[in-house]
């Protein structure tokens, strides 16, 4: 049975409440419960992270690598404009990434269309609400 890693960063915890306009109004517990549900339907499991620090996402990123999990969805939210940390991480990890906004970053302001993390993900998706997630889910698993 295929394990897909989810790790969502800074001020993901918040959603449903920051900026509904932007993110939505459902919850970081909510989309835990669609990707568990999807895993469920295709016979996998997931294991959902969420952190606000850098170095936390990093070293769970380490630790996946060597547990030796089937991939990882991450969105690096913030951390996608600014890490080589984490790029270095997602780089050296030995798995395959995909790389989720839920939002366009491309349609944002201008700090937020450049990601230091894509570039070493296998893929990336941007703009599909929660859906993107479980598109990168299906992905990861061959379905």
């Amino acid at each position: 049975m295929k394990t897909i890693g989810i790790i969502n960063g800074p001020n993901l915890d918040r959603l449903g409440k920051r900026e509904p306009e932007i993110y939505g109004t459902q919850s970081l517990a909510d989309l835990e419960t669609l990707l568990e549900d999807e895993a469920d339907k295709c016979e996998a499991n997931v294991i959902c992270f969420q952190s606000n620090k850098e170095g936390e996402i990093i070293d769970k990123i380490s630790e996946w690598a060597n547990m030796e999990i089937d991939g990882v969805v991450i969105n690096p939210a913030a951390y996608s404009h600014t890490s080589i940390g984490i790029r270095d991480a997602i780089s050296g990890a030995g798995m395959p990434f995909i790389e989720v906004h839920i939002s366009n970053i491309h349609n944002r302001e201008p700090f937020r269309q450049f990601s230091y993390t894509s570039g070493a993900c296998k893929a990336v998706i941007c703009g599909m609400g929660l859906e993107g997630y479980l598109v990168a889910l299906r992905y990861l698993l061959g379905k």
